[in-house]
């Protein structure tokens, strides 16, 4: 496909629905397999703008930007996920901002041509969005759509998509909504339908879920709805999750950065019944647009209306009897004859009310009743210890059954021999405001209590909880529910929220020298969600505490609280291949330092390394931790670094810090390199396990566990990357990191276990190594060691891998020197070492763990420019595995 021509100048001023743009680069080839050039993109969404505009108008726009163009087969270009609008957009540009749990990003609203040729001039090939509209002054409303993608896996195609979209379409028909297809310029199908926003994302993403699983069930051998990719062999995901508010989907009529202009292209169900069904590009849009019109017209006005019994009968328990009975279980357990309760005969009816309800129970143990109204019913936990009163304390919280919303007002003495027999007493009662409902995951409301009941305090009795789904072993129904810091009213929470002039304004772009000498990432840039993590050097230690006998009184305080003795989960080496599907995995930075299990109780904090050895005198200021951890005992897992000037973890400036002892030394080193604890996994949360979790949820209750320490703290909890595996990559390489972890969102934890639920993606060659003996030096080394013998476990013996002399300082020298004639041997511990290596070789035991980097293996293994990073006494030898992904 060659350049189609557009009569446009290399470089052009042009007036847009009056205003002014500037057009550079035309010329510029932005797909190179077809010789697409930027010019013949910007006539393309010139063309289309008018079909295009109805499906973006009024919505965040995320943008995928090919800067230099998409690249050949096997090397897909630079490509940058943008959210943030650029700090040069022009001011006439529609904008709004959203808040994240990173932060506020302030997206660009693509409503009219100017905007859109704007995002074609900065290579903007995609433009994602999701599937609600912005109302006015920046509300977000309910969604006007809803969307199904049909995605084929290995070794299905187009028209089995096809085949899975008319299933889709004729039960969509049946809830009366007019379902309408786009072949997505990918690989598959999405599927919208026109809703009247009178439901929620939660409550469309419900029903989009109800409806992929019912077709899974009617159809196995087509269609799966989970997201696993082993699952998906010869079918077609139906992936019902992009109507989540947090999700996007490409937009009707944008262009996609394939190595061909392919479009996401509205089709008829015609089309659909072609067996040679096939992506369309760009040219074949425009042309079929100006001959036939748009297939999706209409679509924008948001007048499909989810019929109110479908509604219903897609949220069925699956028995095919009618609604669920969400008080079925509830009057399985109570006879009406025989208890005061009420035990109403009907099922429950939908209800739009916010009332709640604490009781006090004196059953056989005491505890308090916590029940929020929602969707006709009361969701109740049962509270052990009560409401907690403070933010520094999480109290266990047990999801009981679902009771009646008369349940609200009842008092009284359940007879002996009954269910949950006792007097109880109305503690607290009012409404609430919900901030937050995640099903089954995750709550957060603010209560508004009576001015003389229980949840009063210093004059109010509005209260700001969360209550976060646990689960583990034997405790399925488990919860935590944790007073939040910042309550309603408070000075905290006023200071904490930005006002509308902070939301909208966005951060003075710094230009790329900055970036690089500051860690600064340009607002919207991949960097932007990283940055704040590695920009700035760990904050002077001050006050540091004594920690002699510090580490026992932790242990024996965790072990009569039944605190487990975790081994950290391992990770596996990795590349791209191993990462099947960006939206399965989480992405963090891959900080480079020594790992560390952290056990925190009201004695202190304990550090023990990978090994088992114990490491909290050598670093006394992360004591500080348990001040920040909104509980009373908890397990961590996390990572201690040492950051240069340019604010970047630097290895070699921790070394020194692994090796003392001496308190004095200590806190002398201290002084000079303070050090930060990146915690990002919580395995352990006064007294309930979290390892059986899957990490999103883990990753969840960290985030509420552990608050920010603030410029002058050493402990972070580093944000998840909301981003794709290569976009991470990337930002991990230009931030000067060592690579990125990648973690399946689904996966538990597995203790002392190396899984590949977790991949390392290194930027540099690495390898641990088992030092085996030592070759003296030349000249003025003569005397002293020249390079070291290293070798890595192979089965139950050691396989020689060469030796290495770069990158020893004199202080290596003395450090490993000191350590090596103390393990000297008379004969070489493996074998296989050739003669001119072994030939004046000093052996040694090889218990000393190191590690080096290199450029490339050799066919039989050995390391081609080994360079010497320093001891991992972190380690013993057995841990060292050879890193080949």
């Amino acid at each position: 496909m060659a350049s189609s021509g557009t009569g446009l100048k290399q470089q052009e001023t042009v007036n847009v629905d009056g205003h002014r743009l500037r057009l550079t680069n035309l010329d510029k080839v932005l797909y190179p397999e077809t010789g697409t050039t930027k010019a013949d993109v910007l006539s393309y969404y010139a063309a289309v703008a008018e079909a295009l505009l109805p499906h973006s108008r009024d919505r965040p726009a995320t943008r995928k930007r090919w800067v230099h163009g998409v690249g050949v087969p096997g090397d897909p270009g630079q490509v940058f996920f943008q959210k943030n609008i650029d700090t040069s957009a022009p001011t006439w540009v529609k904008r709004f901002p959203i808040e994240h749990k990173s932060g506020t990003n302030i997206y660009p609203l693509v409503n009219d041509l100017a905007t859109l040729t704007w995002l074609a001039q900065s290579a903007a090939l995609e433009i994602h969005v999701p599937q609600w509209r912005f109302g006015p002054r920046g509300k977000i409303n309910n969604p006007d759509r809803l969307v199904l993608d049909l995605d084929p896996g290995e070794g299905a195609d187009l028209a089995q998509c096809a085949e899975a979209a008319r299933l889709a379409r004729d039960i969509l028909a049946d809830m009366g909504l007019d379902a309408r297809p786009v072949t997505s310029g990918s690989k598959g199908i999405h599927l919208y339908a026109a809703l009247d926003g009178k439901q929620t994302s939660d409550e469309v993403s419900a029903v989009a879920h109800e409806l992929a699983r019912a077709l899974e069930a009617d159809h196995p051998d087509l269609i799966v709805s989970d997201m696993k990719k082993s699952l998906r062999a010869g079918k077609v995901l139906l992936d019902w999750s992009q109507n989540n508010g947090n999700k996007t989907t490409i937009c009707p009529y944008s262009l996609r950065g394939r190595f061909t202009p392919t479009v996401a292209a509205p089709r008829t169900w015609a089309e659909l019944e072609d067996p040679d069904l096939a992506q369309l590009d760009y040219e074949q849009v425009m042309q079929r647009l100006a001959e036939d019109g748009d297939p999706l017209a209409g679509m924008d006005a948001g007048s499909g209306e989810m019929e109110a019994e479908a509604l219903e009968e897609a949220l069925t328990d699956g028995t095919g009897a009618g609604p669920a009975d969400r008080l079925s279980k509830y009057r399985s357990m109570r006879d009406a004859a025989k208890t005061p309760e009420p035990v109403p005969a009907e099922p429950a009816e939908p209800s739009e009310g916010n009332s709640f309800v604490i009781q006090e129970h004196h059953a056989r143990r005491l505890h308090w009743d916590f029940r929020l109204e929602h969707d006709g019913v009361l969701v109740s936990w049962a509270l052990p210890k009560g409401p907690p009163d403070s933010p520094d304390q999480n109290h266990l919280a047990v999801q009981t059954e679902d009771h009646p919303l008369d349940y609200g007002s009842f008092e009284g003495t359940i007879p002996k021999g009954e269910y949950g027999a006792g007097e109880v007493r109305i503690w607290d009662h009012g409404t609430y405001e919900p901030e937050k409902w995640r099903e089954g995951k995750e709550v957060i409301a603010v209560l508004h209590g009576q001015p003389d009941g229980g949840l009063a305090s210093e004059g109010s009795a509005d209260r700001r909880f969360a209550l976060i789904h646990t689960g583990g072993r034997g405790g399925a129904n488990n919860w935590l529910i944790h007073l939040m810091k910042h309550q309603p009213g408070s000075k905290a929470e006023s200071e904490a929220k930005p006002n509308a002039k902070q939301k909208t304004e966005p951060a003075a772009k710094p230009n790329a020298k900055e970036t690089v000498k500051t860690g600064h990432a340009p607002a919207g840039s991949p960097q932007e969600a990283v940055s704040a993590a590695a920009e700035a050097p760990a904050p002077a230690a001050k006050n540091l505490p004594d920690t002699a006998g510090l580490a026992k009184a932790v242990a024996a305080d965790a072990k009569e609280h039944g605190m487990p003795q975790a081994e950290p989960m391992l990770a596996t080496l990795g590349t791209r291949a191993d990462v099947n599907e960006d939206d399965g995995w989480a992405f963090e930075m891959k900080w480079d330092g020594v790992r560390a299990v952290v056990e925190v109780t009201p004695e202190g904090t304990r550090l023990i390394s990978r090994n088992g050895n114990d490491m909290t005198a050598a670093y006394p200021e992360l004591q500080e931790l348990g001040r920040y951890l909104n509980g009373e005992r908890a397990v961590l897992d996390g990572e201690i670094v040492a950051v240069n000037k340019a604010g970047r973890p630097d290895f070699g400036l921790l070394q020194p810090r692994m090796h003392l002892t001496k308190r004095r030394d200590i806190e002398a080193a201290a002084a000079r390199t303070p050090v930060h604890l990146m915690l990002f996994d919580l395995l352990w949360l006064d007294g309930n396990p979290l390892t059986d979790l899957p990490y999103s949820q883990r990753r969840e209750i960290l985030e509420s566990a552990v608050e920010p320490a603030g410029e002058d703290g050493h402990v972070q909890v580093p944000p998840a990357l909301e981003m794709s595996m290569d976009q991470a990559v990337e930002a991990s390489r230009e931030l000067g990191l060592e690579g990125v972890m990648a973690k399946r969102l689904s996966a538990a934890y597995s203790p002392g276990r190396r899984s590949r639920s977790w991949i390392k993606l290194k930027n540099s060659s690495t390898q641990e190594v088992v030092i085996v003996g030592w070759r003296p030096g030349k000249g003025s080394r003569a005397s002293r060691i020249g390079s070291l013998l290293v070798a890595v476990p192979d089965g139950h013996e050691l396989s020689y891998i060469g030796r290495v002399g770069s990158g020893l300082s004199e202080k290596d020298l003395a450090l490993v020197g000191g350590k090596l004639k103390k393990l000297a041997r008379k004969t070489p511990p493996l074998e296989g070492v050739p003669a001119a290596d072994a030939s004046d070789a000093q052996w040694v035991r090889p218990v000393l763990v190191g590690e080096v980097t290199y450029s490339e293996r050799t066919a039989t293994g050995k390391l081609r420019h080994p360079a010497w990073r320093g001891l991992r006494p972190d380690k013993k030898p057995s841990d060292v595995v050879v890193e080949t992904p």
